[in-house]
């Protein structure tokens, strides 16, 4: 199985009035963790993009479990639990300074062809990067 820990810093405005990370803010979260664990694969979004792949995000679900709040340092430890084929779910937890899990979520994304926007199989070259995990 693939996994990735990214870590980011809550910035000031990504807080709401009391001082909480805004809800709307976690998918953003995801995308910067699951944008740099392709990354760390050896492999940019935009490589995949420029391969004539397109990666759209079909659903996402989001569980709050406890606020962030400003200046934490989080850690969202991201994995994909199964090799892709037609499309490619993400998990995500996102923990506190203190290790204390405050998130849980996951985004589920196809593949599409860049130019056509049918539905396609995983792109080779994201799949040979990912094989060796499964």
């Amino acid at each position: 199985m693939f996994i990735y820990n990214h870590q980011l810093r809550v910035r000031y405005g990504d807080t709401d009035q009391m001082g909480y990370v805004y809800y709307g803010n976690y998918g953003y979260y995801y995308e910067q963790a699951r944008s740099e664990a392709i990354r760390s694969l050896g492999i940019s979004y935009k490589e995949i993009e420029d391969s004539g792949t397109m990666m759209p995000i079909t659903r996402m679900n989001i569980k709050y479990i406890h606020p962030a709040r400003y200046d934490e340092l989080l850690n969202i430890k991201t994995w994909v639990p199964d090799l892709p084929n037609r499309m490619m779910l993400f998990k995500y937890e996102i923990f506190n300074e203190e290790n204390r899990l405050i998130n849980e979520g996951e985004t589920q994304l196809i593949f599409i062809d860049a130019l056509t926007k049918k539905l396609k199989i995983t792109p080779s070259i994201l799949l040979e990067k990912m094989k060796a995990f499964y």
